[in-house]
């Protein structure tokens, strides 16, 4: 699946001359972590974030400057602070650097952006003739989590396909562990009864357990997985009794 599959095309946008207390306002009422903001012709220009409105001085929230501090800060430093707590418009305070990614970038691609720089949303821009930023839609964290509930499939209440015997289960769970690297479980290891899973033997460490657990829950018909493994401690020295 690509951005434009499972991306907001109606984007909620302000102008940089938005005030901010619109803004916040809108923030609230519409349950937006940020607004994007645009210009007359639909480019990206900047958005505005709740993390953007934090340290105001309506609030007292100002941030405590240092004066030795400031002593080695530049002007423009200094001045886009004042600026960022005293301002009133979208242009006072948005991110002029905005992550961005096209409608035909990949979900992998968009959850790395999000994963590696930190953010929650990515808007999706189109390059006009005049190599702006069209804005054309936006993907939240809430989006992919969307897009995932409509394609794990919800399992059945009741299995009532005949071809699903308990040597069906089992061959089919077997023949997804063998393609798992993090496991070596044999056929001993794994009984299956009246589509009750059960898992026996030695595993590395808890997450393999838990893995183990997770894919037999995941096979189509089984009614319930029972753990039974225990975690090997190799090499550890004999109990003396």
């Amino acid at each position: 699946m690509r951005a434009r599959d499972i991306m907001h095309r109606d984007v909620v946008t302000v102008t940089p001359e938005t005030g901010l207390g619109a803004i916040a306002r809108l923030l609230v009422e519409k349950r937006f972590g940020a607004v994007p903001v645009t210009d007359a012709g639909g480019r990206l220009v900047g958005i505005v974030s709740e993390a953007d409105l934090l340290h105001r001085e309506e609030l007292g929230t100002e941030r405590r400057r240092n004066r030795w501090l400031d002593a080695f800060a530049s002007i423009e430093t200094l001045a886009n602070a004042y600026r960022s707590a005293h301002g009133r418009l979208a242009r006072d305070v948005m991110a002029r650097s905005v992550v961005t990614a096209g409608p035909d970038a990949p979900l992998s691609e968009i959850v790395d952006l999000m994963e590696c720089r930190h953010i929650r949303r990515v808007p999706i821009v189109e390059a006009g003739p005049d190599g702006s930023e069209r804005l054309i839609g936006i993907v939240t964290r809430g989006d992919l989590v969307r897009a995932l509930a409509t394609l794990i499939p919800v399992p059945p209440a009741a299995v009532t396909d005949c071809d699903l015997t308990d040597r069906h289960l089992r061959d089919m769970l077997l023949a997804e562990l063998a393609r798992q690297p993090w496991t070596d479980k044999t056929e001993g290891n794994v009984t299956v009864l009246d589509g009750v899973v059960h898992l026996w033997g030695a595993v590395t460490n808890e997450a393999e357990a838990q893995a183990l657990v997770t894919a037999s829950a995941g096979i189509p018909g089984v009614v319930a997985v029972r753990d039974h493994t225990f975690v090997a401690h190799w090499g550890a020295d004999p109990v003396m009794l």
